[in-house]
């Protein structure tokens, strides 16, 4: 028997994925401006958390010291949940990791998460250049998510203690776009948070398939799904549109081996590509609202009842900032309008 979907509004939540994105003749130490803006108004929006993302060695991305910036955003605001969506375990030492996050916990407590992913967030030649082992045994990245648990916890079985780390119990998320993180995450009965806004094909196997292995933990009675989800908010339909080519762009060049800034956006952009590069934007934006306040409003709500997501994840890869805000606040309006019509 499966349970029913969340209403939207009332039982489920809402988040910021922000990638930090440098723009076409911009720069990191501009991002950087943008990115704590976007998290001061996420938190006026009420907004639940805030989260960034490890990427390296991309032109258009700037949150690679992650855990930096995070410190930077939470010393910014004052209520909303700051986090990693996610740390890419594999490039790191569990330890540094745990010191990390426990120092940003003691700073800012009670406001810190930390997603974990499998994946190095960027290419091979990329990966040995932060000097890690690229050896794949599978059973390692789930080995150094529990090493990792337990320097949080209040009495560690090893040797080795996380200062600060120990008893903080920094909240943990595993991050997939596969069965595999789905699979973890139901092993180690954490919750799990899908990237369905760049990558939707296996989304709802992986989903049905961590709920039903789903093991409940000592913090976590039961399954918890986070979706990412990709919203160009605008008011007309014309210009929502004409935002969302940025993202396009951005995305047809990484696909297509020629990873860019976030380009200022053009008309008719889809229209002028051929059937491989429409096909990899299907895809992608199948997990999507481009549209008008009442356009997204409509896509989220179809969007929960499809899936049943406790919490949805909202990027929205908009060249313009001002653009960018105001299609954060459309989502939150569809929110809170939502809330007042279920109430």
């Amino acid at each position: 028997m499966t349970n029913p979907a969340p209403t939207l509004g009332t039982m489920i939540r809402f988040s910021v994925l922000d990638l930090s994105p440098i723009t076409q003749g911009s720069d990191a130490a501009r991002s950087f401006v943008n990115t704590l803006d976007l998290a001061r108004h996420a938190e006026r929006w009420r907004y639940r958390r805030f989260w960034l993302a490890e990427h390296h060695g991309m032109p258009g991305i700037a949150s690679a010291a992650t855990a930096v910036l995070i410190g930077y955003v939470a010393g910014g605001t004052s209520t909303i949940r700051v986090g990693a969506g996610g740390i890419m375990l594999p490039n790191h030492s569990p330890l540094i990791v745990a010191e990390q996050f426990g120092t940003l916990e003691s700073l800012y407590p009670g406001r810190i998460d930390l997603g974990l992913g499998r994946a190095p967030g960027s290419d091979q030649r990329t990966a040995q250049a932060l000097r890690r082992n690229l050896a794949s045994d599978p059973d390692e990245f789930p080995r150094d998510v529990q090493e990792l648990a337990d320097y949080f916890s209040d009495s560690p079985r090893q040797t080795v203690r996380a200062v600060p780390g120990t008893g903080l119990k920094v909240p943990l998320w595993i991050l997939g776009s596969s069965l595999y993180g789905a699979q973890v995450a139901a092993a180690l009965g954490l919750p799990y948070a899908f990237a369905s806004h760049f990558a939707p094909a296996q989304m709802m196997a992986a989903i049905s398939l961590y709920r039903r292995e789903f093991r409940p933990s000592r913090e976590h009675a039961k399954p918890y799904v986070m979706l990412g989800f990709n919203v160009f908010g605008a008011d007309s339909l014309a210009e929502a549109k004409f935002r969302a080519t940025s993202m396009e762009q951005a995305f047809v060049n990484l696909r297509s081996g020629r990873p860019s800034q976030l380009p200022p956006p053009v008309e008719g952009y889809i229209e002028r590509l051929g059937p491989q590069e429409r096909a990899i934007l299907d895809q992608v934006l199948s997990c999507a609202s481009i549209g008008t306040p009442e356009m997204v409003r409509a896509d989220l709500r179809n969007f929960v009842q499809q899936t049943g997501a406790d919490e949805l994840m909202i990027t929205s890869q908009i060249f313009d900032h001002a653009a960018r805000l105001r299609s954060f606040e459309i989502a939150a309006e569809a929110l809170a309008d939502a809330a007042g019509s279920d109430a």
